[in-house]
């Protein structure tokens, strides 16, 4: 990777950071727990290092009454998305899913999708096509 390269990554500090506390999370929990069980424990890590965020947030989409119709696990930092998931396997609707919340949220540019039930973990990251 070049200098250049480093430049095209959104948000690379940040994505460092929380991608370092993933690894932590499945390394200590395993890949049996459920979704909630590690979010608790990935919380309790963006408390201790001070990283602001939401849980469970809602992105509303403007032209539907309900408000809560799309809720992502993290919003962090104002910069990024973050859905946990604990299953066999990663879908192409849970790929279509994070699109439509960068979308919907659209001060967001990046979403990462992490698979806990994966032996060995690969946090998929999404961009949002505008950016």
């Amino acid at each position: 990777m070049n200098a250049n390269d480093t430049n095209k990554i959104i948000y690379p500090e940040l994505s460092y950071r929380i991608t370092g506390f993933l690894f932590k999370v499945h390394n200590e929990l395993g890949r049996y727990c459920r979704e909630r069980q590690y979010a608790e424990y990935f919380e309790t890590l963006l408390k201790e290092n001070a990283i602001a965020y939401k849980r469970e947030e809602a992105l509303p989409i403007a032209q539907i009454e309900n408000k809560f119709t799309n809720i992502v696990d993290f919003a962090i930092n104002n910069q990024l998305l973050l859905d946990f998931k604990a299953k066999p396997v990663v879908s192409r609707e849970d790929y279509e899913q994070m699109l439509r919340y960068l979308e919907d949220a659209s001060k967001y540019r990046l979403g990462i999708i992490v698979n806990f039930r994966n032996k060995y973990l690969r946090p998929i990251r999404v961009i949002r096509a505008d950016s």
